[in-house]
């Protein structure tokens, strides 16, 4: 089987991106955002999903993070569509229901080839410490637009805005685990293309 990693380098007036990734990795990551939160939520991502990850990012954080949470989410979507290939053999579903403490996180993938997200979470807090958590929603679309597939992720409860946060991106995590894995030796479609 060929190696299924990917690397992508992206450089702009507002930030300086490059993401490695390797699919058929244990966790192991190296996250470096300038952005501690984000930071942390994607170790969880890497670790959950048994992808090796690395992230490396300046970006103006003088504005504030949106920026370079963005163009990260536009890296990670870029490498997750070029290490998949033709896609063959993998599973293309995933789905987890992650409980932390008070909050649960459902998160559904489908590696499709088409762009959807649907978000529906609601938080109680606007910043998680510094972080703006409408970040998150717009990180989580820029990441399915570029990776082209279909993340749905509900919160239907939790009280704590980082507890939400984190379920969401363990979920992500083993969701594309269980997306990405080898099951077979064709295209998982009718059509014979993804």
């Amino acid at each position: 089987m060929a190696e299924r990693t990917a690397e992508i380098h992206r450089q702009t007036k507002e930030t300086d991106v490059t993401v490695e990734l390797n699919l058929d990795g244990v966790g192991k990551y190296q996250i470096d955002t300038g952005v501690g939160f984000l930071d942390h939520m994607l170790s969880h991502l890497s670790k959950h999903g048994k992808i090796d990850l690395t992230v490396c990012a300046k970006g103006d954080l003088d504005v504030d993070a949106h920026h370079t949470v963005e163009d990260i989410a536009i890296c990670l979507g870029e490498c997750l569509a070029k290490a998949l290939g033709d896609k063959k053999g993998i599973g293309r579903y995933g789905h987890s229901s992650v409980p932390m403490e008070e909050a649960i996180a459902n998160v559904s993938v489908d590696l499709s080839g088409r762009a959807s997200c649907v978000y529906k979470v609601d938080y109680r807090t606007d910043k998680i410490g510094d972080f703006d958590v409408e970040c998150l929603e717009e990180m989580l679309r820029s990441f399915s637009n570029n990776g082209r597939f279909n993340l749905h992720i509900n919160v239907p409860y939790g009280t704590n805005s980082h507890h939400i946060a984190e379920a969401i991106f363990k979920g992500l995590g083993q969701s594309l685990a269980e997306a990405v894995r080898i099951v077979g030796t064709d295209v998982p479609s009718t059509k014979g293309l993804l």
